[in-house]
């Protein structure tokens, strides 16, 4: 206990003697976070978040373009231009335009569009009549045309981006198609009989639709992961592991100045000299890891960004809080036991967070990496903290659904303790 007790009170003065080092413990992964979250808020967005400009050239002036207009905007996520300085867009402009980045899309309506989905509605129609015995003579075009609405998109849009919407104009070419063909056989059963309207109600074609719902418990906690729900925990759970620099510069100054071998002549285990550094250094990283909750949930919405939201079960993060922090503070003190110099220990240190911060989803979420490295990825203990956090935050689970990931990070610190003090009791053999 008398090691215990020592060990805490002298890491404690250790610390407090460097301030500057202390101050920079907690300062440096604010701004880190702060610099992250801002810089990667753009990338996270989805483009559903997100509203674009369309430039919109109606050559037809019929129903089509109104209804491909109406349609779009009606999505709150496109804002259609079709007027620049009080001059209606045409063709060449909106391609210059876009040609030149100014604009992402511009959406050319071609003349007889309209005429043409009318002349195909009709056709069906007469069909349909012809087959049920009743005579039809709808209008249609003798040599239709063969038109298409034309897209141009910025030459550096990106895939995905032109296939949400090439998707979003397909789908609105086909309701409008739809809701003609209906309006064309609605009216020429109301011609056979007689023009009564109250006869035949409004067709509704959609009998059944598509509805999002939560996976939680209670709607509002529902998160959508973002820069804030990723930076916060992944840089914090970084800058935990980043204890490794002070805890091996400290060990490697208590072998050179000789405080290490005055605390071994205290009546004693060598683990519990370890068991005091473990407390002292998991507390620091505790405190480390709610200072950047902190931020997350209070000082980034003041940039704004979305708040942090925590889940539902505060134990189950800090139980993670804790084994994470006993990971790193094992991490740091291995490498303090095994190298005999700072320059070995500290360039290995952080060299080695940036590796396993790199391959354990901290810069960039896992799941977007290549399999291969993936698979490398989900053996660092960063990726095992990162995934209860998000277990947590993100899918509101309790800590008995995040238990696989605290026992492999207690088992890494609790195997990298029991190298260091089998690599420190041959040494002091």
């Amino acid at each position: 206990m008398l090691r215990l007790i020592s060990t805490l009170r002298k890491e404690w003065f250790l610390l407090l003697r460097d301030k500057a080092g202390l101050a920079l413990l907690f300062i440096m992964p604010v701004v880190l976070i702060c610099v992250m979250a801002i810089i990667q808020d753009a990338p996270f967005k989805d483009y559903q978040e997100l509203k674009f400009d369309i430039l919109s050239v109606d050559n037809d002036h019929g129903r089509l373009a109104r209804y491909i207009k109406e349609g779009l905007e009606s999505t709150g996520q496109f804002n259609i231009v079709d007027s620049l300085d009080g001059k209606v867009v045409d063709q060449e402009l909106a391609m210059q335009l876009v040609q030149e980045g100014e604009y992402s899309i511009a959406i050319i309506i071609p003349r007889g569009a309209t005429g043409n989905i009318v002349s195909n509605a009709n056709t069906i129609v007469n069909n349909l009549m012809d087959r049920m015995g009743m005579s039809a003579t709808l209008p249609v075009k003798a040599h239709p045309d063969s038109l298409n609405v034309e897209i141009y998109f910025d030459p550096a849009a990106k895939k995905s981006f032109k296939s949400a919407i090439h998707q979003s104009l397909d789908n609105f070419l086909t309701q409008v198609e739809t809701n003609m063909l209906l309006e064309r056989i609605q009216l020429q059963l109301k011609r056979k009989n007689g023009g009564v309207e109250e006869a035949f109600p409004e067709i509704h074609l959609k009998a059944v639709g598509l509805e999002e719902k939560s996976l939680g418990e209670h709607a509002e906690l529902d998160v959508i992961s973002n820069s804030v729900q990723h930076n916060v925990p992944a840089w914090s759970i970084f800058a935990m592991f980043f204890i490794v620099i002070p805890i091996a510069g400290n060990m490697i100054r208590e072998r050179e100045d000789g405080s290490l071998l005055r605390m071994k002549l205290i009546p004693g285990s060598y683990l519990a000299i370890l068991a005091g550094k473990m407390l002292f250094f998991v507390g620091i990283c505790v405190l480390q890891f709610y200072l950047m909750i902190l931020v997350g949930k209070f000082l980034l919405p003041e940039f704004g960004l979305p708040s942090l939201v925590m889940g539902k079960d505060h134990l189950a993060a800090f139980l993670t809080a804790v084994c994470i922090g006993l990971a790193a503070t094992a991490y740091g003190i291995l490498v303090g036991t095994v190298f005999k110099t700072p320059n070995q220990a500290l360039n290995f240190g952080a060299i080695s967070i940036v590796i396993l911060s790199a391959i354990g989803g901290i810069w960039i979420p896992l799941e977007i990496m290549p399999q291969n490295v993936q698979a490398f990825g989900r053996l660092s203990p960063m990726s095992w903290g990162l995934q209860a956090i998000n277990d947590i935050y993100l899918r509101n689970e309790h800590w008995t659904e995040v238990l696989p990931q605290l026992g492999l990070l207690l088992g890494f610190g609790l195997l990298l303790l029991g190298i260091a003090a089998w690599v420190e009791k041959r040494r002091m053999n």
